[in-house]
């Protein structure tokens, strides 16, 4: 890997992340829908799909870190972190199994499709895997996670229970855009996170993933 690209640098299927993760509840998605709300959401033990046609951010960091989810277990993530965001036509997904009766349920999230996008600000994804074609502006790669100035920077919780380290790997950049993203998470956590012309169902069955 290069030690530094700048420019309009394109990557395909490049391993970042930049999407919000599935609301837990319909009130929850509601009230974001009519407001741009403090928001932070995780799904406890289980990963979720995020699928969008195009995300544009500005001030891009990502270091890597380790989540810790029930009994202990422990799951490597890159952190993708954007001082603001805008997603179009935007959908998030999640399975959740063995339900009684029912089997699997999808909860189907979508929004930013109707011509006003997603809008996030301050965003940290936890992230699994991404498929995108990716273009960065000024990009910085190999600079230590404690150097991050062009985006968000590590959270502070994450240094102090050795989750992150400040010495570890990182880049960052003036802005990104992705297109065609399909992405897996964790957990994700906004400052504010506003979704346009929301829609979210509920359907048996894993048929209604985004992907």
């Amino acid at each position: 890997m290069q030690s530094q690209v700048r420019g309009g640098t394109r990557w395909k299927r490049f391993a970042v992340v930049m999407v919000p993760s599935v609301a837990a509840t319909a009130c929850i998605g509601v009230a974001l829908a009519q407001g741009a709300l403090a928001a932070s959401f995780s799904v406890s033990g289980q990963s979720f799909k995020v699928k969008a046609d195009l995300l544009e951010g500005k001030g891009f960091s990502q270091y890597g870190a380790i989540d810790v989810g029930p009994g202990g277990s422990i799951k490597p993530v890159a952190v993708s972190a954007f001082n603001s965001a805008d997603i179009t036509k935007m959908c998030q997904s999640v399975v959740t199994p063995n339900i009684p009766v029912l089997g699997s349920v999808t909860l189907r999230l979508e929004a930013g499709g109707g011509g006003t996008p997603v809008h996030a600000e301050n965003l940290y994804i936890d992230v699994q895997d991404l498929k995108a074609d990716a273009v960065f502006s000024n990009i910085d790669i190999g600079v230590a996670a404690g150097s991050i100035t062009k985006g968000p920077k590590v959270k502070d919780e994450e240094l102090k229970s050795g989750r992150a380290s400040s010495a570890g790997f990182a880049q960052q950049a003036d802005e990104a855009t992705l297109t065609g993203v399909e992405q897996t998470a964790w957990a994700t956590t906004a400052g504010t996170f506003k979704l346009s012309g929301l829609s979210m169902k509920l359907s048996a069955g894993t048929k209604a993933e985004c992907f």
